[in-house]
């Protein structure tokens, strides 16, 4: 299931802003329900298309990505606006997320899932860094044709990822963004 990793050097994809009519940040941060006391790890932050949103809704966001790079490409757009002080950058796997236990209130890992090898480790550490009872939504790709996002073959359709947190043990809702775009909630 898991694709290929996304490539640092296309990371100015992630800031298109044909996604935001797609999929807008502060639609998602209402739908997770942030509060401006809530600690979120944002799992796969990128570049930051959530991230600094989140940062602006929330009293700390985790921004955990494994590659260095896009959490470098990250910190130079937090510093650019001027939004340095509660965001702390995690460069780890989902499989072995770098962060204590019950650290979150939420968690949100976008357009990320379909990248990673072991879901079995993943969706175990989720339910370790999120705090019981709070949310983790995951994001990603309808199974269909569009230019935006991983190759058809790679991505994980909303009904497969419904039964995915349904093996983890999880009581998922789905709500679709966008034709292209759905988000599995789940308390944890």
């Amino acid at each position: 299931m898991a694709g290929k990793r996304f490539k640092p050097g296309n990371a100015d994809r992630l800031l298109d802003p044909k996604r935001k009519e797609i999929i807008s940040p502060e639609l998602v941060i209402a739908h997770l329900g942030v509060k401006a006391t809530d600690h979120v790890a944002d799992l796969g932050a990128g570049n930051g298309y959530f991230t600094l949103p989140l940062s602006k809704a929330a009293e700390k966001v985790y921004a955990v990505d494994i590659e260095k790079q896009m959490l470098d490409l990250l910190q130079k757009r937090v510093s650019e606006e001027n939004l340095a002080g509660h965001i702390e950058y995690v460069v780890s796997s989902l499989e072995q997320i770098n962060l204590g236990d019950h650290v979150a209130d939420k968690a949100i890992a976008a357009f990320v899932i379909h990248e990673v090898p072991d879901l079995t480790r993943a969706f175990q550490e989720f339910k370790r860094i999120i705090k019981p009872g709070q949310k983790l939504l995951v994001l990603e790709w309808e199974a269909i044709e569009m230019d935006m996002g991983p190759p058809l073959h790679e991505r994980i359709s909303s009904e497969k990822m419904m039964q995915i947190f349904k093996e983890y043990g999880f009581e998922p809702e789905i709500h679709h963004f966008h034709e292209s775009v759905y988000g599995v909630t789940a308390e944890v």
